[in-house]
């Protein structure tokens, strides 16, 4: 994959041509790569993209890499999208949720956030690679700064940062590479979950859903958050690999 990407060649073309020189300036650029990967940069960073749902995500040191488990979030986000709905991505990242749902859903109206601009410049470009641009509205801001205090949304979907901040993780595998401001959600992992849940309620419409990544063994605590803030019913869903990964609940208080 490392030669693929320094020689811009499929592999199909590197095996029938095997018994070529590779030129001075592709093996340096291998060379290169391959000693990033030796001291354990994450493959994404090094191809400079991943794929999420089926849709190749472009990344960068600036952004999360989007995992499998955050399908799950998508996926029950879509279930309950009505059409022509206004859906806001809190602190976007690479944009693989907005982008996501846009792909799937071409009816919606899908405003995206981030606090980090080189991050919402890659949301941007991604969207523009994949034809989604004109379908998602980006917003620089902290969770609900970025956007009007009068603005409703029928779904709030967010993936923030749920790492506490002494978690043994954070300096072991990809996690060492990625940005720590979007891993780490204050001592206890919560500090970013409770300020979107906190201010939801008023940026929902009635009938509307929040809808939470957050990790295996937080359910209940994002579950009691949703719950003391009105929502009502609140659930928690299960990842391919069985964990707790979404917790999710209605507004349904005019």
């Amino acid at each position: 994959m490392l030669m693929e990407h320094a020689s811009d060649r499929s592999r199909t073309w590197l095996i029938a041509h095997g018994d070529e020189t590779v030129p001075a300036a592709q093996l340096a650029r291998f060379d290169q790569l391959v000693g990033r990967r030796q001291a354990g940069e994450p493959m994404a960073y090094l191809l400079g993209s991943r794929e999420f749902r089926g849709l190749r995500i472009g990344v960068n040191p600036a952004v999360l890499i989007p995992r499998p488990e955050t399908e799950c979030l998508v996926e029950a986000a879509l279930a309950r999208s009505p059409m022509g709905c206004h859906i806001i991505d809190l602190g976007t990242g690479s944009g693989a949720i907005a982008l996501a749902m846009a792909h799937a859903r071409p009816d919606l109206h899908i405003t995206a956030t981030d606090q980090s601009p080189q991050a919402l410049a890659q949301a941007q470009a991604n969207a523009k690679v994949l034809g989604l641009h004109r379908q998602i509205s980006w917003r620089l801001g902290r969770w609900w700064a970025a956007v009007p205090s009068d603005q409703r949304f029928d779904l709030v979907l967010s993936n923030p940062p749920y790492i506490a901040a002494l978690d043994p993780h954070l300096v072991q595998g990809d996690l060492r590479f990625e940005p720590r401001e979007a891993l780490v959600g204050g001592p206890d992992g919560l500090a970013d979950l409770r300020a979107i849940v906190a201010g939801a309620a008023a940026r929902l419409k009635h009938d509307g859903w929040i809808l939470l990544e957050h990790g295996f063994d937080q359910a209940a605590a994002v579950r009691q958050l949703l719950s003391a803030a009105g929502f009502d019913p609140v659930c928690t869903l299960s990842d391919l690999a069985g964990l707790d990964r979404v917790s999710l609940g209605r507004h349904n208080r005019p």
